[in-house]
């Protein structure tokens, strides 16, 4: 698929539609949409996620090889995500994964699916994979899971290709380093469903008909940054590494064979500590204007981090994700820069200044993963 070419296109007739180069952004209610989203009345298109395809008898087993996730055993209909990490551990991509028995069907950023396609197709030596972008067939649409089985996602192999969101639940093999209880995100109810692209343009016609709720790509975001959640064209940078994300929990399995990275995924988990964390800011609601993504995060003087997703929630007014340095202290009043001058920010702790250097201490029981019917 031609990233250039304007997406959902379909959805600009629908009353409301405010449509740009990355997709449908909000249908003039994006509060109203949040709450119809997160209820399960509304689904979302999400023109700024594609599909890759990677077919052949090896995919599993090669996939485990080279990715943070253990996959080897992956059962068709089962949903987990990797990450792919240079050397150093730092995240290069990252992508949702569901197989259905026959093909490994990887959800991915619009922004990363390009380049992540390059890189799985120069790591196939002679191993019996093809990976593909299936973007042009099919679309993504997200919501809740009883709003996302309402949807006609595809089903090549028999398996119907619904993606449901592990998170915020520790996947087997992974660590969760935020220590709020109740997780923010404990009550997250999402899934992204494949859908034949042409599905698009009838899903809009019933939107013009009164038939089908709809949300934007705003609401969604919204609703992701509420629960905490990592996302890779929006918090990862080029120095990230899992650790300072939290993105242990669902992406990476500690206790698989060699994949790139690992070494130093296991040394800062074991011994050391990340040297950024991932906090939640409560912005001052009392400006006009969200901050942007990117602007630094401050104590005093000092810049400490950056803001890295924003959002006006519905229930929890403005909100961001930021990474700081992990010296921040935890009980610092933080400051974010904006258009109109510094916006103050409560700050939450998700990832602690101690976490890692687990080799020494007591492992707890953990909640395990959520499971779905």
């Amino acid at each position: 698929m031609d990233a250039t070419t304007a997406p959902d296109a379909e959805f600009a007739r629908v009353p409301g539609a405010v449509v740009d180069e990355t997709g449908l952004r909000h249908l003039g209610n994006p509060l109203g949409e949040q709450r119809a989203l997160a209820a399960g009345t509304a689904v979302a298109p999400l023109a700024d996620r594609r599909v890759l395809a990677v077919s052949g008898e090896d995919r599993l087993s090669w996939l485990d090889s080279v990715a943070s996730q253990a996959l080897a055993r992956l059962q068709p209909g089962v949903s987990t995500e990797l990450l792919i990490l240079d050397p150093q551990g730092r995240i290069e991509h990252a992508a949702s994964v569901v197989d259905d028995g026959e093909t490994t069907w990887l959800l991915v950023d619009d922004s990363d699916a390009d380049p992540l396609l390059a890189w799985l197709l120069r790591m196939r030596f002679r191993l019996r994979v093809q990976p593909r972008d299936a973007s042009d067939e099919y679309a993504v649409v997200g919501g809740t899971a009883a709003a996302a089985a309402s949807l006609p996602a595809v089903s090549p192999a028999g398996v119907p290709l619904v993606w449901h969101d592990p998170w915020p639940g520790v996947s087997v093999g992974g660590w969760g380093y935020a220590v709020t209880a109740p997780h923010p995100g404990i009550d997250r109810d999402w899934a992204e469903a494949v859908v034949p692209r042409a599905q698009l343009a009838e899903l809009a016609d019933a939107a013009v008909r009164g038939e089908r709720m709809l949300a934007g790509r705003d609401a969604a975001e919204a609703l992701r940054i509420a629960a905490w959640r990592p996302r890779r064209s929006a918090d990862v940078d080029e120095r990230a590494i899992p650790h300072e994300l939290d993105w242990m929990r669902t992406a990476v399995h500690l206790e698989k064979g060699c994949y790139r990275g690992q070494e130093t995924v296991a040394k800062v988990h074991n011994l050391g500590h990340p040297p950024r964390r991932l906090v939640a800011l409560q912005l001052d609601g009392s400006g006009s204007e969200l901050p942007k993504q990117g602007a630094e995060v401050r104590v005093g003087d000092d810049v400490v981090g950056a803001v890295t997703s924003v959002a006006l929630h519905f229930e929890e007014g403005p909100i961001a994700l930021a990474v700081v340095k992990r010296t921040t202290p935890v009980d610092a009043q933080l400051l974010v820069d904006g258009a109109d001058g510094p916006i103050a920010a409560a700050q939450e702790v998700i990832v602690p200044p101690e976490a890692g250097a687990t080799a020494n201490v007591p492992r707890l029981p953990r909640l395990g993963r959520r499971t779905r019917a």
